[in-house]
């Protein structure tokens, strides 16, 4: 009697803190790999950035939403997202590095996030110091990060709804706005810093610069696969699929017309990388008659709500499967315990630790140049989510090769060979791209090239043997 009232109460709590509709998990989903984090970069790219946008996009994006999709559904993949995929497929130790690998990826990435969203502090408070003064970059990220790391304690579902709200004003918002502004910018027939055409879009030579350009495009679309783990949670489970398709097609529009607003409005050598998106605004609306200075203000405010928003659910999400890691002795016995909203609290304060230590290297290496701290931040997290899905993919080829006999309710293609064939043209694609990444990224001042080199290496060294040493103590945690 006493096992029925304690699973009615958990059906209870799941129901009152975890349930999620099919839009609240496009929200969160959005959030975690639609932002403007990139358009910067993405409009001093020039006009190959469409190019580029629209490889990443079709060749590699959608292929690996839907074929997370089909993985996801999957009788007895539900929970765990990648782990549990990667685990069907190749075994517990790749399963559990794989997991590794994504959840501590995120441990760079959200410094790339602060980074940007005390860029737009920077401008909006008019207080340039926030962004070059490191010991005032590192407190504010301390402030941003430990505050987003306190509120997960409320639960799944009232992220979700955080998350729909903070997408809407802080990412969807000011992005559409840009370009209806970058719309009406063009019809008053004001200056063009950017030419399209097949000679301008087309890069004509495979070299070290084009490679370098096309890396960022690829982290641009990472994380759709990061918020599987909430299949679970869905009230219609079958929906997940058409979340990640609706994803991909709204990523790719997003990022094509917000970097092309941003590079055929602004000149090349005016975009900064951190503060670029908000300077943008300013100087566009300026020029269509509106109070540019002012409304800029407004924008790097929504702008670092957004930011905020999407940090949160990357603390919540990937958080979820290492849970699941830890429940089945991955880690100590001391991270597989929740709070009673089924919050695991103690990994998430683990990886913010580990944030914090990564802040503090970057920052402070990087000294008055914010822009160096974000390239080195963002090759870092893009090396690193680039070696989960490396994993990710190869199992999904032995899934087709060798389990297509297990049930699932969702299909990439009802053709085994065509699947594998997609995927691996993902595959050489990201492990061309992981290589890439450390390249140093163009105008990286020759000074601290080796520093960014250095760094990449060291961070990737060490992330590709942690799992390794760990998942040696995984018998002995087990039996606890």
């Amino acid at each position: 009697m006493n096992d029925e009232k304690t699973e009615d109460w958990a059906l209870e709590q799941d129901l009152k803190y975890n349930r999620l509709t099919a839009f609240k998990l496009f929200a969160m989903t959005s959030s975690m790999v639609i932002s403007v984090d990139e358009l910067a970069p993405f409009g001093k790219t020039g006009a190959t950035a469409l190019f580029y946008l629209l490889i990443a996009g079709i060749a590699w994006f959608i292929p690996i939403t839907q074929m997370a999709g089909e993985m996801a559904s999957i009788n007895g993949w539900e929970k765990g997202g990648i782990f549990t995929w990667v685990k069907g497929s190749l075994g517990d130790k790749t399963g559990w590095t794989a997991m590794f690998y994504q959840w501590i990826h995120i441990t760079v990435g959200m410094d790339t996030m602060m980074y940007v969203i005390i860029g737009a502090l920077s401008i909006t408070f008019n207080t340039p110091w926030f962004n070059t003064t490191p010991l005032m970059r590192f407190i504010l990220m301390m402030i941003i990060l430990w505050g987003a790391t306190a509120i997960q304690i409320i639960g799944i579902k009232k992220i979700g709804r955080i998350a729909e709200w903070l997408f809407i004003l802080g990412i969807s918002t000011p992005v559409i706005l840009l370009i209806i502004s970058f719309f009406v910018y063009v019809l008053q027939g004001h200056p063009l810093h950017m030419t399209i055409n097949w000679n301008t879009v087309i890069p004509h030579q495979l070299n070290g610069t084009t490679l370098v350009a096309f890396v960022p495009f690829m982290l641009a679309f990472c994380g759709g696969e990061a918020s599987a783990p909430h299949v679970k949670n869905l009230d219609h489970p079958k929906s997940y699929s058409k979340v990640m398709l609706a994803l991909a097609i709204t990523a790719i529009c997003f990022d094509l017309l917000g970097s092309m607003a941003i590079g055929m409005t602004v000149p090349k050598d005016q975009i900064q990388n951190s503060t670029g998106f908000v300077y943008t605004y300013g100087k566009l609306l300026t020029s269509i008659g509106l109070p540019g200075d002012v409304l800029q203000k407004i924008v790097g405010i929504m702008l670092a709500c957004g930011i905020i928003g999407e940090l949160g659910n990357w603390i919540a999400g990937p958080n979820q499967g290492m849970y699941e890691a830890a429940k089945d002795g991955y880690m100590p016995k001391f991270f597989a315990k929740t709070t009673k909203h089924g919050v695991p609290i103690r990994i998430m304060i683990l990886q913010s630790s580990i944030v914090t230590i990564s802040a503090l290297l970057i920052t402070f290496t990087s000294g008055a140049d914010a822009d160096f701290a974000f390239n080195v931040s963002l090759a870092a997290t893009t090396a690193q989510y680039l070696m989960v899905y490396m994993i990710m993919l190869i199992s999904y080829i032995v899934l087709k090769r060798k389990h297509e006999d297990y049930h699932r309710m969702y299909y990439m293609t009802k053709n085994p060979n065509l699947s594998i064939a997609i995927a691996a043209v993902a595959l050489v694609i990201t492990i061309v791209a992981f290589f890439v990444t450390f390249v140093p990224a163009q105008g990286t001042p020759i000074r601290l090239r080796h520093i960014y080199i250095w760094t990449l290496v060291g961070m990737c060294a060490i992330v590709s043997v942690l799992p390794l040493i760990l998942y040696r103590w995984h018998a002995k945690w087990q039996n606890q």
